[in-house]
């Protein structure tokens, strides 16, 4: 208790004072900018793969799918589900960003989308991850709750205010995204010898005006603080009132800069989108040509009482909380593991790890059957499209999986029980080819897993080459 001059009064604890916060009314236009982007992006991203044929080339055509170890379930349904699947994609991202049964749409979005992103780990790139996530968190909160076709057909009553708990959530998520991005950096394969920057800027010097600098040898190097620092700060400098404007146009000019450079599909887009976030949320609304679908009130500024969405309960705060802890600490998983994630993978995926390095390799299948004592190759491209075997030769996890299958293959055609072998190289960022598996360890004996992957070598010794003028 604390004295007043009217008298005593209870002290606010910092859970309630947190709690309190995150209940305090905010305006909705954050939300309504959410669904309108979000649905729209998912939608347009999944009809330029229907229209440009990727559907076929990345999920037709190949003979084998690697699936995550722990979801063996998601497969890639056969032409056409595929293509129907694809398709639901874009008429729910559609009707999502109009607000139509959202209810229904919005989880139905984040589901198909999800199927997609797990049905072959050799497509898994961060910016999905980041769509998918989203996705969800789209699905249950109540941006549907203003200008939309549930309000409008009077499913739903609009809302001008909902809980600052939807708003903090997503700068946190978007936070967590770009950091961990900052730190992943801190190497010196990055900060001192400029790699892989320098390897996918080297393959770019015939680009126009700006090409000729990429053959400057300390150009990648500058580029790769620049990346460093930018990752790392963006987010609390979009945080600051005083500088978001500039860090919202430095977020701009990166993300297109990026795009023009690299092949990195949505993400860019995804992270303009969610730097929107870190606005004020009553942005949209301000908007004159949006802002008076609001009401008169929100387009003259005229105060007016506050429609605000039922409060988070304490079971929503706690499992907002719950998945804002696990963002944090899932990237974490990789300290776990001995030598770094770059060479072994493990921790790699799901950790906001974005372009930080460069591998490519060889990878020949050596199969004994022991019963006759007959002993074979066996070359990936027998499976996998050129994608997958690029993909395969750098990630210990995918080579196993291929192992597994030769190795069923094997017992299929009447060889009876056979051993697999690998015989790996891999340069990481620019180094010589090193040997990534042990050659002496039976594969199709090896299941996957949390545990430290022990038929792993440890990683090449050395630092990469030094960039060298052209």
């Amino acid at each position: 208790m604390t004295e007043s001059p009217r008298g005593p009064q209870p002290t606010v604890g910092r859970t309630q004072w947190l709690v309190a916060q995150l209940q305090a009314p905010v305006p909705i236009g954050f939300l309504l900018a959410f669904r309108l982007l979000l649905g729209g992006v998912l939608s347009v991203s999944a009809l330029r793969f229907l229209a440009y044929g990727w559907v076929d080339d990345l999920f037709v055509q190949p003979k084998l799918h690697f699936v995550h170890w722990f979801a063996p379930f998601v497969v890639v349904p056969p032409a056409p589900w595929i293509h129907l699947l694809f398709g639901a994609v874009v008429v729910l991202g559609a009707l999502v960003a109009l607000g139509w049964r959202f209810r229904w749409t919005a989880p139905l979005l984040a589901a198909c989308f999800t199927w997609i992103q797990l049905a072959d780990v050799t497509l898994y790139l961060n910016h999905y991850y980041l769509a998918v996530i989203l996705a969800w968190l789209l699905a249950l909160s109540p941006a549907h709750r203003a200008l939309s076709l549930d309000v409008r057909a009077g499913r739903v009553d609009q809302l001008s205010h909902v809980p600052a708990a939807w708003l903090w959530l997503l700068r946190a998520q978007l936070a967590v995204v770009y950091t961990y991005a900052g730190l992943a950096k801190l190497h010196g394969d990055w900060l001192v010898y400029g790699q892989p920057l320098g390897i996918w800027l080297g393959a770019s010097t015939g680009l126009p005006l700006v090409g000729p600098l990429f053959r400057l040898p300390h150009v990648p190097l500058l580029m790769s603080w620049a990346g460093f620092v930018f990752d790392s700060t963006i987010a609390w400098w979009l945080l600051w009132p005083r500088t978001r404007l500039v860090a919202f146009g430095v977020v701009v000019v990166f993300h297109v800069w990026t795009r023009l450079l690299f092949p990195i599909g949505m993400f860019p887009f995804l992270m303009i989108l969610g730097a929107l976030a870190f606005f004020a949320p009553d942005w949209p609304q301000r908007l004159p040509w949006l802002g008076r679908w609001f009401g008169p009130a929100a387009a003259s500024g005229v105060a007016a009482e506050p429609a605000v969405g039922p409060r988070v309960g304490s079971a929503g705060l706690g499992l907002m909380g719950l998945h804002v802890l696990l963002q944090v600490l899932l990237p974490l998983r990789c300290f776990v593991y001995p030598d770094h994630v770059r060479w072994h993978e493990q921790g790699m995926r799901w950790s906001w790890r974005v372009m930080v390095r460069e591998k490519n390799g060889t990878t020949t299948f050596l199969v004994h059957a022991p019963a006759t004592g007959q002993r074979w190759q066996v070359q990936p491209r027998k499976y996998l499209t050129s994608l997958q075997e690029r993909e395969m030769a750098g990630q210990p996890d995918l080579i196993l999986q291929l192992a597994h299958r030769i190795a069923s293959d094997a017992r299929a055609a009447g060889w009876g029980e056979v051993e697999v072998r690998a015989e790996a190289l891999v340069s990481l960022n620019g180094r010589r080819a090193w040997p990534l598996i042990d050659p002496q360890r039976d594969l199709a004996k090896v299941r996957d897993g949390l545990a430290p992957y022990d038929w792993v070598l440890p990683p090449p010794p050395g630092p990469p080459p030094a960039i060298r003028p052209l």
